[in-house]
């Protein structure tokens, strides 16, 4: 019996000045969903919140071992455990694995910037 592929959900933030804030994007399956105007924070905030949204909407989506894929190497690693969470990291920490702990083990990776679909639906916002 052949195992289905792993649904990608790729997400990313970003940080804006003054009026837009942090933002976050996830992709899923040709899909965007984009959070804006979420206040202050910093941009690694920003990738922990859309870290955050990812798992979410995969649950909302009932996706089975979907695999999250972002561009922030700092909070993959961190969220894999393979690095440790100082300050606002840890809060996003300790909420990842409430997240976890309500659906199971999180397959989390690291890409590069051009192929982080949710990066390039940020990107698109901008458009200059």
């Amino acid at each position: 019996m052949a195992v289905p592929p792993r649904v990608k959900v790729y997400f990313d933030g970003g940080y804006r000045p003054a009026p837009i804030g942090m933002e976050t994007a996830v992709v899923v399956g040709g899909r965007s969903y984009l959070q804006r105007d979420l206040g202050p924070g910093t941009s690694m905030e920003a990738e922990w919140l859309a870290l955050r949204h990812a798992v979410q909407i995969a649950r909302e989506l009932g996706l089975a071992n979907p695999l999250f894929v972002g561009d922030s190497l700092a909070v993959v690693s961190q969220a894999n455990g393979a690095a440790k969470c100082r300050g606002a990291a840890a809060k996003h920490f300790e909420a990842l694995q409430a997240l976890r702990a309500a659906s199971g083990p999180l397959h989390i990776r690291h890409v590069k910037r051009a192929q982080n679909l949710a990066g390039i639906a940020l990107a698109r916002l901008h458009a200059r």
